[in-house]
């Protein structure tokens, strides 16, 4: 029997089209899960875990090739435009499958202080297909941002190198500088092949880098990366447990304003829309007793329909992925670079780092071969237009990891409507945990950075008050001081230490 698409895909794709039809650059990571649960919805992958395991066998066929020398070839002396800084900085690629010419390009910031004994931490950003470099590296936890010229860069003080060595990579194939040269692997992206291929671009890339060998290593990641972390730390495991020794050291993971599980992620959204005045109590009523979030369900209602008709009304001119902040109304790069905070995110960074990395000379600087790609740098791939499997929850994977003694955090920026905290809230309470530490405000230079509330088995969740679906781009100190406590296996600070 033919598979019919969950309706709780139908409804995400209807109101996800139109929360961005006003926009004039189509390629943000923002707009990015739209075009996705339009392809998801016609090929729905259920609930099926068996997909967790589908990917083992192209990483047993893949092999681990010769990296002398390529680091130092690697090294990015001095970008355009860059400040002075005090750390080392690399970018290039690594081949994942030779025969296919399939190579994925990373950019690395060394810790600034104690690189010797820093823990190294993976960044993905999701999608899925943006780029990890756009976003992560450029808007929100790397070390530089980009100025309204577009030519110039200037210092993130909270960059996640304050707290570990931080790799950043483009992926899949397809995805900002990251290429293969045989077309068809394009048209064969999807969770599986994301997982195998992330796992196979480690292992190459420790042994460039062998200093990071044995080194504890996390993963962390934002969005659809909600699928990305989990699934390659579940690789990473079956790959330790099967050779019967440490390959990576994992030692945990942490995802932001993820996607998780579809039923709860739409339900809460609703909710998230109700409780933040976006729609009518009447509507949310509606949409609550109408409308049918299970994963098996294939139609909805008259009713359904009319109440989720409210929803595109009155989110249409609101930036749904933080709904207090403004638009970008002036998308022109200018002359001088305007005066940048990085408290004070400006809006139309998407288009100044757009600008700066289709630079020749950046590009070159960053080791960046973009005669292998056959279009300009994007933020979000146009050429991946099919996603193959996407699994309806990765709960599983987070149970694995806790049972595998991994720390496991979840956090949230508290101004996201798209994945918002009520959706991640909805997530962890399907898991039915036990809770170790209650509810409560964590602090930052004496304010409320946020809530959070711990788990038995090593699971956090965490707010980040003020922040948006892209945390450290909103929150930048919140988002660091989250990270250290993160990778120090230490609890937010709470308020038994302020009066």
């Amino acid at each position: 029997m033919e598979k019919q698409p969950s309706s709780v895909l139908v409804i995400l794709f209807l109101i996800i089209l139109t929360f961005y039809a006003a926009e004039t650059y189509g390629k943000k990571q923002a707009q990015r899960l739209g075009r996705f649960y339009k392809a998801k919805m016609k090929e729905n992958s259920g609930i099926d875990t068996s997909l967790f395991r589908a990917n083992h066998h192209r990483v047993n066929r893949a092999k681990i090739h010769s990296q002398d020398g390529l680091k130092e070839k690697d090294r990015i002396w001095k970008l355009p435009g860059q400040p002075e800084a005090e750390f080392s900085q690399y970018g290039g690629y690594v081949t994942v499958d030779k025969s296919a010419g399939r190579a994925m390009y990373y950019y690395f910031v060394e810790a600034r202080k104690s690189q010797d004994s820093s823990p190294l931490l993976l960044w993905l950003n999701g999608g899925p297909g943006c780029s990890s470099l756009a976003y992560g590296a450029m808007q929100e936890l790397g070390p530089f941002r980009v100025h309204s010229d577009g030519k110039t860069l200037y210092r993130n003080l909270y960059s996640w190198n304050n707290a570990a060595n931080v790799l950043f990579l483009e992926s899949p194939a397809g995805v900002g500088f990251s290429y293969s040269n045989t077309t068809s692997d394009y048209a064969k992206s999807g969770d599986g092949r994301t997982a195998a291929d992330n796992y196979v671009f480690l292992v190459n890339w420790l042994e460039r880098f062998p200093e990071y060998k044995g080194r504890d290593f996390y993963i962390s990641g934002e969005s659809y990366a909600g699928h990305y972390v989990p699934q390659l730390a579940h690789t990473i495991l079956y790959h330790n447990n099967k050779a019967n020794k440490t390959i990576i050291n994992l030692k945990g993971i942490m995802i932001g304003n993820a996607v998780i599980n579809d039923e709860t992620d739409v339900r809460g959204m609703y909710e998230y829309f109700q409780s933040h005045a976006l729609i009518s109590d009447e509507a949310a009523h509606q949409i609550q007793s109408f409308c049918d979030f299970s994963p098996n369900a294939t139609t909805q209602s008259d009713a359904c329909d009319a109440a989720t008709s409210q929803v595109e009304e009155n989110t249409y001119y609101l930036d749904i992925y933080n709904i207090y902040a403004p638009l970008c109304v002036n998308s022109n790069l200018t002359a001088r670079p305007r005066k940048a905070s990085i408290m004070h995110f400006d809006p139309c960074s998407d288009y100044y780092v757009h600008a700066y990395l289709n630079r020749p000379e950046v590009q070159e600087a960053m080791h960046a071969n973009i005669t292998k790609l056959d279009h300009d740098w994007e933020p979000c791939s146009d050429i991946i237009r099919k996603w193959h499997d996407s699994p309806s929850t990765v709960i599983p994977l987070l149970q694995e990891f806790m049972a595998n003694g991994l720390r496991v955090w979840v956090f949230s920026g508290d101004t996201d409507g798209r994945v918002p905290v009520t959706s991640t809230k909805n997530s962890i309470n399907a898991m039915k945990l036990p809770v170790k530490t209650p509810w409560h405000a964590w602090y930052l230079n004496g304010e409320v950075g946020g809530y959070t509330q711990v788990y038995k088995g090593d699971l956090t969740l965490a707010t980040i008050r003020g922040a948006g679906h892209q945390v450290p781009s909103y929150q930048p100190k919140r988002a660091l001081s989250l990270v250290k406590h993160f990778v120090d296996g230490s609890p937010l600070p709470n308020t038994s230490r302020y009066p």
